[in-house]
């Protein structure tokens, strides 16, 4: 079974077992989640589709732990005028675990 969830602001496919890396959420490590806006559901049966969400599936996860995503190194320059700036950035994500999915 697999689902597409929206988890803070963004939607992501999910099947159970999955770890995804996800934007950083409140929740402490070890600790249960329950996403409960479903946009889409499927299995061998069938798909079924949200108008905008489904009422009746949860999504269950444990959060494993905060971790920060690889640099990004940001470069602008501006010709002829000796501008340059340099700047990075690292994005913050929580790392979930699907325990299940119904």
């Amino acid at each position: 079974m697999f689902a597409v969830v929206e988890i803070a602001g963004q939607q992501f496919k999910v099947e159970e077992k999955n770890k995804v890396y996800v934007p950083l959420l409140t929740s402490e490590p070890n600790s249960e989640l329950t996403f409960d806006s479903i946009l889409l559901a499927g299995d061998e049966n069938g798909t079924k589709v949200g108008t905008p969400y489904l009422d009746s599936p949860k999504v269950y996860a444990k959060v494993l732990e905060h971790v920060k995503d690889d640099k990004v190194f940001v470069f602008k320059k501006k010709r002829r005028t000796g501008h340059e700036k340099f700047n990075g950035h690292r994005q913050q994500l929580t790392r979930i675990e699907i325990t299940k999915i119904g």
